[in-house]
């Protein structure tokens, strides 16, 4: 198109006057048709001289050639080409296209691809592929470049890196403190499997008693119970020999914390030689070489204890199995024991102390009920008494919850029929002890108004007629 335009204006030049009708100029067959009217030099009614003849024409030809270039390339993806009113140069008539429609064509602008969406319609930008689509495993190619022939027979692992000092600590530590409320031995040795522990295996037992020391007798016993279980299979007997030699050097540190440290680690030790852990030449061992007075005392302490074991005693239950690990029928029995040595001594802080040492504040309701029912079944009034004050000095103190407390009485409200079996006078007791425990806050009003209440016949006088009435004791 920009060819035939060009020859048509070397073969035609434009002439001297030509009015603005060029700019709309008509087409007629592919050429051009300028209008000879005004061909006088007058465009407009204003004369012109040469020079103006010629900027005019010169702007004439400007125009002409931006108008050709712009409808070359509007119609450059055509093979015929249109004029602006859509008629066909040569060919057949096509209707015209729009520019804008270029904006959504998803086509590459240089004309190479098959017009294809990329990834096969799979996701746009930062996405691998389509959901849900799973790779194989890609076979080696030998004409890599950087093809190895090693990388074959080679076999990946994964590597754990030892833990530090300061990394044993913060991991361990935590996994101690659990054990402490679960007791569970084989989920800490598998999680101490998991750990590349190192250099510091050793010091898994001692940090473990260290803990121990500023806990309950209960925590120690569990102590003993794990040295025992991970020794042979986590730990070895020189591990242990190596980690008890840590702890009496660290004795003078653990004094500052724990006074009764020496006399504990003593404790530990002869629990330990006693589960064969230790051999039993450890001790005599250190006579001779021991120059620290902490030291000595809790090597003393061990030889004492395994020389009482000869005797009878024995060191496999030393710290006393607390906690939700004792039976009931033996909590019940230290319960009623603890009740029966109150009474005789008067000493509620003792009991306090005792009740704290069970460690079973889920169990508290049985002291309770078994707290109440020594009152139904004594004959004075001392009893009476005594409880009522101890009951309110652990509520007051909160040793025993509020909760704990309404169970114990509703467990006596429903064996009250039976009590009353071997004591006759028991609901007459009972709602008495109700209503002081009432009176001095130990209970609320909904406790105090399930207090069961047994009827009985009587007549109340003689001017009623004889009749029996059904009334409360």
């Amino acid at each position: 198109m920009a060819t035939d335009c060009e020859a048509w204006l070397n073969a035609n030049p434009v002439a001297e006057d030509l009015s603005d009708s060029f700019l709309s100029g008509e087409e007629d067959n592919g050429g051009l048709v300028v209008s000879n009217k005004n061909i006088n030099n007058e465009i407009n009614g204003n004369w012109l001289s040469a020079s103006s003849n010629s900027i005019h024409e010169a702007r004439l030809k400007a125009k002409a050639k931006r108008r050709l270039r712009k409808n070359s390339s509007r119609d450059s993806g055509r093979g015929d080409s249109l004029s602006d009113n859509g008629d066909m140069v040569r060919g057949t008539l096509v209707a015209p296209t729009s520019p804008k429609s270029k904006l959504l064509d998803r086509k590459s602008r240089l004309g190479k691809g098959r017009g294809l969406p990329k990834k096969g319609g799979a996701g746009g930008k930062g996405v691998w592929g389509r959901s849900g689509e799973v790779y194989g495993p890609e076979e080696v190619d030998a004409k890599d470049p950087n093809y190895d022939e090693d990388q074959e027979n080679c076999v990946y692992e994964t590597v754990v890196p030892p833990l530090d000092e300061r990394d044993f600590e913060k991991t361990v530590t935590p996994i101690v403190q659990e054990y402490f409320e679960h007791g569970d031995t084989n989920e800490v040795a598998e999680l101490l499997a998991e750990l590349n522990l190192g250099p510091m295996r050793t010091e898994v037992p001692s940090l473990a008693v260290s803990l121990a020391l500023e806990a309950k007798a209960s925590h120690r016993e569990l102590t003993s119970r794990l040295m025992a279980d991970l020794c042979g299979s986590v730990l070895s007997h020189s591990d242990m020999e190596k980690s008890f030699d840590k702890l009496l050097r660290d004795l003078p540190d653990l004094v500052l914390d724990t006074p009764g440290a020496p006399q504990l680690v003593g404790q530990f030790i002869a629990r330990a030689v006693s589960d064969r852990i230790l051999s039993k030449s450890y001790i005599e061992g250190y006579k001779g070489k021991v120059d620290c007075e902490y030291t000595r005392a809790a090597l003393d302490r061990a030889a004492v204890l395994l020389r009482m074991s000869m005797g009878g005693l024995r060191i496999d239950n030393q710290w006393g199995s607390g906690g939700g690990q004792q039976p009931v029928i033996q909590l019940v029995k230290e319960m009623n024991l603890l009740l029966k040595e109150y009474v005789l001594s008067g000493d509620s802080k003792e009991a306090e102390r005792c009740l704290k040492d069970l460690e079973v504040p889920h169990f508290h309701h049985e002291f309770v009920y078994e707290a109440i029912v020594m009152v139904l079944e004594s004959k004075g009034e001392k009893t009476f008494k005594m409880v009522l004050q101890l009951l309110k000095s652990l509520s007051v103190s909160s040793i025993i919850t509020m909760d704990q407390m309404r169970r114990g009485y509703k467990r006596v409200y429903m064996d009250i029929a039976e009590i009353n079996i071997d004591v006759p006078r028991a609901y007459f007791i009972l709602e008495q002890f109700v209503d002081n425990s009432f009176s001095v806050g130990i209970i609320d009003v909904k406790i105090r108004d399930l207090c069961p209440c047994r009827g009985r016949k009587r007549f109340v006088s003689e001017g009623d007629g004889g009749v029996v009435k059904l009334e409360s004791y």
